[in-house]
């Protein structure tokens, strides 16, 4: 292939370079309004009155709106495709908070200084009230999270706000209790893992203004314009046909901007006084009010013959929403469908899960969505289940893995069309040097070296539900427009997605010049979530540059006197096959310019009814220190099947920034709360993301697969790479010191802990 499978470079890589890159603060005007966001400092309570006049007064305030001011209309912030899951639970301001840094006000103001003045301002009074904060205790509680009459869920999630339960699902295939009981041997046990921040470097940041038709712009770094427009429209209570979104640059999201965090509130300001505005989350904020990943604790069952075959596998998951319902029903379904498959042998599976509501932050979407919380828990069992068998964990995987042309009905029953899993695990033992050094070496210096493994699989887009569209224009001189609704986030879409169009329509990178996003004159796109824009959008594009092909060559044809059937387009010339005359596309783009009576563009749509899953099987070698149970990272092995790569480099980098992620994840990242509410880990010194000097060596390697209904034979890999890192590390340290943590972050001080209680034993 020319461009498809070549580590081609960005198509902005000039700009990244040298810093010319253009975001969304850098389009607000100097003179906009500056908005803030004053917080609650109770996990629930009721507003009983906000005085507001002093803060008025002060030089500079434009306007300070409180929940008196806004539609008391519920809405959603999750950007989802409607009717979206996850329920109506929200206002823009509410006379009830419930979290410490819920949204009690916004206020406006010509510079930042007069802003903070303001805020210290205005007078609230509160009837604190007990908050709920355990989320094992959530469900049927007599304290309610959301006891609003106008709550409402638009979709049968097994919702139902009087039992604080934001879903409820359970899914199963034979006789899960009898295959159990049947097994000789059966690991029954309990993992947790924290909320984690997305942490991306660029926070949430929304500028808006009205334009000279009377609409309501908005410049966001979001993952989903379209979703915004839907979202805002519902929030102030307009017509969508009066909101414009526009997507600059984004300096990350990692699912983070798959929520409308600060859209609403600038929005808000503009839509009141006609002016434009914007918001700049600071990092604290980004903390401590923002879209976290889904606590959750997982109950696991698994079930397994003397000779190692797994037979049953039972998971009930309880996920912590926290006090809204973004991304509650959804993430949550992940845990067990995405980890639960893994194992193709099984005979019987029971995925049982409750979502609560709680008093603190309401979670999002986080790169994995569910998945890597379920994969650390069905994979730490898996190896917990060879430690009882007397098994390599590796050995036990092969023997149970899922392959390729195997039916898997806890994944919606799909078959796996295209599976490397067994060429993933026998490369990565290659890489590490299985055989040398399972399960563990003493360095002869109080510390040991272990390795440990793990598996995961993922999706590539929202089966049945995602939809991508993109259209390309032919331009003067024969140049393309690739017109794309997909958010590139730092992802490098805008690249994969041109290589795609380059390899259809035979022509130079160069030629083609890629437009996105706004949601006025943009082809409608899901956004970049779900891992879809390879496999969906990348789909999109080649139905349209098949298109777009039958009709230049039309067009030649025309212009040449010849019948279609006649003519040959080769990505440069029309040629007329009889007489050998042909025509550039150079000169077909110019002479469409002129005396034309069909525009020479084309644009089609892709929606997929399956979601073929990327592969990956990860190896970890840590090293710990007995005396303290530091653990460190000394070598990550990932071999990833994702189809057919479509950019080696681009696949690479995502590859090692996702494993880095769960690195993280595993060994570091905690956000922590009082027994109040209050968030402790509201910044880089209270939570720690590792740095380069904390991940040790990541050595990324992929064995391809051809998935039959992706584009050249592509699947996604956005989100699979972050899955591995918790149970591959887990069980190293498992193989390295004999002790289990199954709680996440795996600190220095809970395994010294398990390594005391070991030696008391």
């Amino acid at each position: 292939m020319r461009t498809v499978n070549q580590p081609v470079r960005k198509v902005d890589y000039k700009a990244l370079v040298t810093g010319k890159a253009v975001y969304t603060n850098d389009l607000a005007p100097s003179d906009c309004l500056v908005v803030k966001v004053i917080r609650s400092p109770h996990a629930h309570a009721l507003i009983k009155e906000i005085n507001v006049n002093q803060a008025l007064a002060v030089q500079g305030i434009e306007c300070i709106l409180t929940y008196k001011d806004c539609p008391d209309k519920r809405f959603t912030m999750a950007g989802q495709t409607y009717p979206e899951p996850s329920p109506y639970d929200r206002l823009i301001l509410d006379e009830r908070v419930r979290f410490v840094g819920d949204a009690v006000a916004i206020v406006a103001g010509t510079s930042e200084e007069a802003v903070v003045k303001a805020m210290k301002l205005v007078k609230v009074k509160y009837e604190v009230l007990e908050p709920v904060l355990d989320f094992r205790k959530a469900k049927d509680n007599p304290i309610l999270v959301h006891p609003e009459e106008n709550w409402r869920s638009l979709c049968p999630v097994g919702a139902d706000n009087t039992r604080n339960l934001c879903a409820h699902e359970v899914s199963a295939e034979g006789n899960i209790e009898a295959v159990l009981k049947s097994c000789d041997y059966v690991v029954d046990r309990v993992y947790h893992t924290k909320a984690n921040q997305q942490a991306m470097m660029e926070t949430f940041r929304t500028y808006t203004y009205m334009d000279a038709y009377g609409r309501l712009n908005i410049v966001s770094s979001t993952q989903v314009p379209f979703h915004i427009r839907r979202i805002l429209a519902n929030a102030l209570d307009i017509p969508k046909s009066k909101v414009r979104v526009i997507k600059p640059r984004i300096g990350g999201g990692f699912g983070a901007k798959q929520t409308s965090v600060s859209e609403v509130y600038p929005a808000l300001v503009t839509w009141k006084t006609g002016k434009p505005a914007k918001i700049v989350y600071t990092r604290e904020e980004s903390l401590t009010a923002s879209s976290p990943r889904h606590e959750m604790e997982m109950h696991v069952r698994l079930g397994a013959d003397k000779d190692g075959t797994i037979r049953g596998i039972d998971l009930y998951t309880l996920s912590n929403t926290g006090a809204f319902g973004e991304h509650g029903p959804t993430t949550v379904g992940l845990s067990g469908h995405k980890s639960i498959p893994l194992y193709g042998k099984a005979e019987a599976f029971r995925f049982v899960y409750d979502v609560v509501y709680t008093h603190v932050m309401s979670a999002g979407a986080y790169r994995g969505y569910g998945a890597t919380q379920g994969i650390f828990a069905v994979e730490s069992a898996v190896n917990e289940l060879a430690e009882m068998l007397g098994m390599d964990p590796t050995v036990l995987r092969e023997k149970n893995m899922v392959r390729e042309g195997q039916k898997m009905p806890a994944y919606y029953g799909e078959t796996a069309n295209s599976c490397a899993l067994d060429r993933c695990m026998a490369r990565a033992k290659e890489m590490i040097g299985w055989k040398e050094k399972y399960p563990c070496r003493d360095m002869g210096n109080g510390k040991v070296r272990g390795v440990g493994v793990a598996m995961a699989m993922q999706g590539s887009g929202i089966s049945g539900v995602d939809t991508a569209s993109v259209a390309i224009k032919v331009n003067d001189d024969g140049f393309y427009s690739l017109m794309i609704g997909a958010t590139d986030m730092g992802t490098g879409c805008d690249t994969i997605l041109a290589q795609m169009a380059a390899e259809c329509l035979e022509c130079d990178m160069q030629e083609i010049i890629v437009h996105g996003v706004d949601t006025d004159s943009s082809p409608y796109d899901c956004g970049s979530y779900a891992s879809s824009t390879t496999y969906v959008t990348g789909m999109a594009v080649v139905k349209t540059c098949e298109m777009l092909r039958q009709k230049i060559c039309a067009r030649g044809a025309q212009y040449l006197g010849c019948s279609v059937e006649e003519a040959e387009f080769d990505g440069q010339k029309v040629t007329n096959l009889g007489t050998g005359e042909s025509i550039t596309r150079a000169e077909i783009g110019n002479r469409v310019m002129c005396s034309n009576e069909e525009a020479l563009s084309a644009s089609e749509a892709f929606s997929s009814p399956i979601s073929p899953p990327p592969f990956m099987v990860g190896m970890a070698e840590v090293e710990i220190d007995k005396e303290t149970g530091v653990v460190e990272p000394i070598d990550y092995v990932a071999v990833v099947d994702c189809g057919t790569v479509v950019n080696p480099n681009l696949a690479r980098v995502q590859v090692e920034g996702g494993i880095s992620q769960g690195i993280g994840m595993a060994l570091y990242e905690d956000v922590v709360y009082s027994e109040k509410g209050k968030n402790y880990s509201n910044s880089f010194m209270q939570y720690k993301i590792p740095s380069r000097l904390d991940v040790g060596t990541i050595r990324v390697e992929f064995e391809s697969s051809y998935e039959p209904t992706g584009p050249f034979g592509a699947k996604s890999i956005g989100e699979i790479v972050i899955n591995t890192p918790s149970p591959a590390i887990s069980n190293a340290i498992q193989n390295a010191v004999g002790v289990i943590e199954r709680e996440l972050p795996i600190t220095a001080e809970k395994v010294y802990w398990k390594m005391q209680e070991k030696r008391h034993m």
